[in-house]
């Protein structure tokens, strides 16, 4: 079983296990919420435009709404636990780990790091984690282009041949921060969910504001 399918596996029990009205790191999402967002972003295409296209929002709502009325909460989730249909892009071969590792793994943190008692960070696996930098290495541009300030990212307890420390630059910026911790935290800032991310900020105080202030943990 790949991480992405395991992620998958560990958040529908763990959606079963919290119910329909628990809360989540997506703003104004429930547990409900996120289980529709999963069916549409594999399923339905024409709601999926949403996810990528904000001005389509207003359709990924409308077929989120009509996803929770058409099947009990329990059922949702069942159909988020088996993957995609044979139609989906998603079900292609190989386009899962590409597509899903990302989405099921901070997703699953948005369930378990929500609420009045949020569960501590996971110790994952070292191929999961060095996969995770790998990725931060092609994306994290993308992924930091609205910050206001600089952003490195350091890989915490590993260092090159020189005894450097791995790093990222994520953004330019004359005021630097320098994000610490392991690639699976540090891939949770990338997506928006700074505050919940176990990572340790280094910078100028104003600068550090300024980049928690990219905290729009979102779909």
């Amino acid at each position: 079983m790949t991480f992405a399918q395991s992620e998958r596996a560990e958040l529908a029990d763990l959606l079963d296990q919290v119910g329909p009205d628990a809360p989540t790191l997506c703003e104004g999402w429930d547990a409900h919420d996120l289980a529709a967002h999963l069916w549409i972003r594999e399923t339905d295409p024409v709601g999926a435009g949403g996810i990528v296209a904000k001005p389509l929002s207003g359709l990924l709502e409308r077929r989120m709404a009509e996803a929770k009325a058409r099947w009990p909460y329990a059922e949702l989730v069942d159909k988020v636990r088996n993957g995609p249909a044979r139609f989906s892009v998603f079900a292609i071969p190989g386009v899962d780990e590409g597509a899903n590792t990302i989405e099921y793994f901070v997703h699953h943190e948005d369930v378990r790091r929500a609420g009045s008692t949020p569960l501590e960070p996971r110790t994952l696996p070292e191929d999961v984690e060095g996969w995770l930098w790998r990725r931060l290495k092609l994306l994290a541009r993308a992924q930091f282009r609205r910050a206001k300030v600089g952003v490195v990212l350091e890989r915490a307890g590993v260092t090159d041949a020189d005894g450097r420390p791995e790093t990222i630059r994520a953004a330019a910026g004359t005021h630097i921060v320098t994000a610490v911790g392991s690639p699976s935290e540090l891939t949770l800032l990338a997506n928006g969910r700074t505050r919940a991310a176990d990572v340790r900020l280094v910078g100028e105080p104003d600068a550090v504001e300024e980049l928690l202030r990219l905290d729009q943990a979102d779909s």
